[in-house]
């Protein structure tokens, strides 16, 4: 049997990393998405160790001031894009209220950091959650685009087949042969 799970990733990311943490014994707070405070001084062994055990879970504790800043541009778009109901908004103008520093100043260090602009990250993500909810099955088309603010389903066809070489109708049609796929066998 498969199952298809949503995440809700700010959530799961919590409990995930409050259940870890726990047994250290020190005293801290899940500040924001993918942000530590510990309230107390921790011994370079102990900090090594949590650093250990979180990089054993995939997460990398950043400690260089401009891959913070660019791991919190990337946490806040994604919970842009995940938010339940679109955002009325410029993703630069949220991103600027957010982030507290200008737009301009966030896209340059973003690009040189990752590669890529803020705005080429903001449609991969959008194309991400597009995916799982065509494989959710539960939307239209017509209802991803509006959920994923694209002025148009055309607009998102095109990004889409722009990010996966598919439409997302072709891609909505290889998930349903591969679910009846697996339901017959």
């Amino acid at each position: 049997m498969k199952a298809i799970l949503k995440f809700d990733y700010p959530v799961f990311t919590k409990k995930i990393i409050e259940e870890k943490l726990a047994p250290f014994g020190f005293k801290f707070s899940v500040v924001g998405f993918g942000e530590i405070e510990f309230h107390e001084d921790l011994p370079s062994e102990k900090y090594e160790e949590i650093t250990s055990m979180l990089t054993d879970l995939g997460i990398e504790v950043l400690e260089n001031q401009k891959n913070i800043l660019v791991q919190k541009i990337k946490d806040t778009i994604i919970e842009m894009v995940s938010n339940e109901e679109p955002l009325n908004v410029k993703s630069s103008v949220y991103l600027t209220e957010k982030l507290d520093h200008s737009y301009g100043y966030l896209s340059n260090l973003f690009s040189e950091v990752t590669y890529t602009s803020v705005e080429n990250f903001i449609i991969i993500q959008k194309i991400e959650i597009a995916k799982q909810l065509i494989i959710n099955d539960q939307l239209s088309l017509t209802e991803i685009a509006y959920k994923l603010n694209y002025s148009s389903v055309a607009h998102l066809s095109t990004q889409f087949k722009n990010c996966t070489g598919i439409t997302p109708s072709a891609f909505h049609r290889i998930i349903t042969k591969r679910k009846n796929k697996t339901l017959n066998n």
